[in-house]
């Protein structure tokens, strides 16, 4: 086999960018592919070779091996490697790669085969011996065989794309009532994501923990298992926070797991990382779930703890060598955090967010804290791809120093112009159950009301504070004595500033200077106590950190504010840059509350456009395939009587 030195990366955001983090540090050339919005993408800027694969959607870009295979040949690339997501467990771009001559970084077709659905995984485990959670895996697809096999099971039940993970086409199913739609809309999800609606449905077992064991196969038979991760805390079936190694696993536990994972990887000749799921159960049983034959987006935390490059390994083994280790010199050492930053809502059921990052600012780095991002400051969030902007991973002697590191990197984070979930991590570290290591995947549903927190009227001394920051932080020649336009003019020891910010405003009038702009630190000082909060100034706005939230002030404008809400009355908006997948109205037609009127395909996933209350439809203003932008009206509903 000729030496190895270029890798192209079948990826973009993070992921790319750690990919190739490794490889120029084993002095490979890197390239990238991007599709049209993503030229000036963090990946592309940092490839030493980037191609232009066309297209914005996935289906149009990162999706099309033909290009994909184009691109290795047109860089010189000799290997490539997938990424997750995307094409990383597809078994015809395995083979494609492998038809051109080229190294696919990941495992062998026949493995994925075996494993990409799970459907066939969950039969090979079964016939393997390996304890299954009760469902249904068959080939009929039809609402009446998933109407009986959920009887069978009895609801609530879960459905699953067969093809894919990461959440996409997964989706609880609470009684008979809501079989139809859900499955519909699971299938339409899983087509887009994976070119596969195939579904799976198995019993939603309650108050289950997600352990999952990393493994790594090299081609001379050798497979290891690295010590697990606990990924249960999720939000929409999609991790956001893991860790290694799993609270409160025995040893005994961590083998017999490791072992059953060795077992099944080895049954289907694996080669290279994979992740092997498992349910956990209050009794210490566990449950073969799925295996992913990829690297997965949490690795970092076995890398923390064991000391690996996981992404360098996949490059060695795909050129065929050893694995540098036996089970038994894998270490295991202190424990690993890592949260998922993602550009999102959490207070509006953690719809996906888009738009310009006109504030980016990472953690410091020091000993224990690391971050793999895909973006900087300056960047755009579409609505074609996933919202993860990034991960936080803190390493720690033990759990209780990683989990304090992880805050204090994320207090140091900060993110404006779009709204994100550093706030929800914040909150989710920072719980009481999760310092105890109280873990299940009913975790954020059961502390929704903590973690989640019903905004309440900003402070006095927010407002205060705001508006000194406000000021001070103006260009020269901007202040309140040049400009008296939304100012009250006075004297210079009094200023007024009408300000907005989280949909409140608020007439603020300073008198003296109780807070100073130093940089980008606002120091504030109350009762003998001086604290520092992050003050930044970017693009008419000032991002002001208050209570561990960032906030967005700016000056309120009346006009704008009436116009607001004068426009639509009564009319339903998108809620996010996307495209319309199904009109399910017509002008004209008498709706209960609560009906879909609309679905919104956006970053992979699905979101309905219900009614707000019973009503007729008096305006469509979209059609099923066009592209919408936030805040465009899609409905007019006249309320019924």
């Amino acid at each position: 086999m000729s030496t190895l030195t270029t890798v192209l990366v079948a990826n973009r955001g993070e992921i790319a960018c750690r990919v190739m983090r490794t490889a120029k540090a084993m002095g490979l050339t890197t390239v990238a592919v991007h599709s049209a919005i993503d030229r000036d993408a963090r990946h592309s800027r940092e490839a030493d070779i980037r191609v232009d694969l066309g297209g914005s959607k996935a289906t149009d870009s990162y999706l099309q091996i033909d290009k994909l295979i184009a691109a290795a040949h047109a860089s010189g690339a000799q290997a490539i490697h997938p990424g997750y997501g995307f094409l990383s467990e597809n078994a015809g771009f395995a083979r494609a790669i492998e038809a051109a001559g080229l190294i696919f970084l990941g495992p062998p077709a026949s493995a994925i085969d075996a494993m990409g659905s799970k459907s066939a995984a969950k039969a090979l485990m079964e016939t393997a011996g390996v304890p299954l959670v009760p469902g249904y895996h068959g080939e009929a697809q039809d609402l009446e065989t998933f109407r009986a096999a959920c009887e069978r099971i009895g609801y609530p039940v879960l459905l699953k794309a067969t093809a894919g993970g990461g959440g996409k086409g997964m989706k609880v199913v609470e009684d008979v009532s809501q079989l139809a739609e859900v499955l519909a809309s699971a299938q339409r999800e899983a087509l887009s994501s994976f070119g596969n609606g195939q579904m799976l449905v198995e019993k939603y077992l309650l108050k289950p923990r997600h352990v999952e064991i990393q493994v790594f196969a090299d081609q001379q038979g050798h497979c290891l298992y690295l010590n697990e991760r606990d990924c249960s805390i999720q939000r929409r079936h999609q991790k956001v926070v893991e860790e290694a190694p799993a609270p409160g696993l025995s040893v005994e536990q961590r083998r017999a797991m490791g072992e059953a994972a060795v077992r099944a990887a080895q049954a289907i000749g694996y080669v290279g990382a994979g992740t092997v799921e498992f349910l956990l159960d209050a009794r210490g049983e566990f449950f073969f779930m799925e295996m992913n034959t990829r690297l997965q987006v949490e690795h970092p935390v076995t890398e923390a703890i064991t000391g690996l490059d996981l992404v360098a390994w996949q490059i060695r083994v795909a050129q065929g060598e050893a694995l540098p280790i036996t089970q038994e010199q894998v270490a295991l050492n202190g424990h690993a955090i890592e949260v998922r930053l993602y550009a999102e809502d959490p207070a509006n059921d953690f719809l996906p967010a888009t738009g310009h990052l006109a504030l980016y600012r990472e953690s410091s780095p020091g000993p224990g804290r690391r971050v793999d991002s895909g973006v900087e400051q300056g960047d755009s969030v579409s609505p074609f791809y996933d919202p993860m902007l990034g991960k936080l991973i803190a390493w720690g002697e033990d759990r209780e120093q990683a989990r304090l590191r992880l805050l204090s990197m994320l207090d140091e984070f900060a993110v404006g112009g779009l709204k994100t979930n550093l706030g929800f991590l914040r909150r989710i570290i920072g719980h009481p159950a999760f310092a105890a290591a109280e873990l299940d995947t009913g975790f954020i549903p059961r502390y929704q009301d903590e973690l989640l927190p019903t905004p309440g009227a900003l402070s006095d001394e927010f407002w205060q504070a705001a508006g000194l920051a406000f000021m001070q932080s103006l260009p020269v020649g901007d202040g309140p004595w040049a400009s008296h336009q939304g100012f009250r003019a006075g004297l210079p020891a009094e200023v007024s500033l009408h300000l907005s910010c989280n949909g409140q405003d608020r007439l603020v009038t300073l008198a003296g200077h109780t807070a100073q702009l130093c940089g980008e630190q606002l120091l504030t000082e109350h009762q003998g106590v001086r604290r520092a909060h992050l003050a930044v100034r970017s693009e008419g706005s000032l991002y002001l950190r208050w209570d561990g939230e960032m906030h967005a002030v700016s000056l309120f404008d009346p006009i704008a504010a009436v116009e607001a809400s004068q426009s639509h009355q009564g009319g339903l908006t998108a809620p996010m840059n996307g495209s319309i997948v199904r009109v399910l109205v017509e002008v004209g037609q008498t709706v209960e509350a609560g009906a879909q009127l609309v679905v919104l395909e956006a970053m992979k996933m699905e979101h309905s456009i219900r009614a707000p209350h019973a009503g007729v439809v008096k305006a469509l203003f979209c059609q099923e395939g066009e592209m919408v932008a936030e805040g465009s009206a899609l409905v007019e509903l006249e309320s019924a009587g």
